[in-house]
């Protein structure tokens, strides 16, 4: 499997764990240790996260300047 299908499965793996978490924590039922535990691992998770999407667009300028267009156009947000 190539680095960028490997990538986007561990992304989508890790995406998937965070909101796992989300969802636990979010249901009150942990107790303060797990709970603490928990949010240890979903920073993880989101810096992990975080790392894989910096080195997407990273890709991204580095094939928009490679292809000749001479600028990025920021992504906007709808709201």
């Amino acid at each position: 499997m190539p680095k960028t299908e490997s990538n986007l499965k561990d992304f989508e793996k890790a995406l998937q764990q965070l909101e796992k978490i989300v969802s636990r924590m979010e249901s009150g039922e942990l107790g303060l240790e797990e709970s603490l535990n928990q949010f240890e691992q979903g920073i993880k998770l989101a810096k992990n996260c975080q790392d894989t999407l910096t080195d997407a667009e990273s890709r991204v300028e580095q094939l928009i300047e490679k292809n000749g267009l001479q600028q990025t156009i920021p992504f906007e947000d709808e709201n």
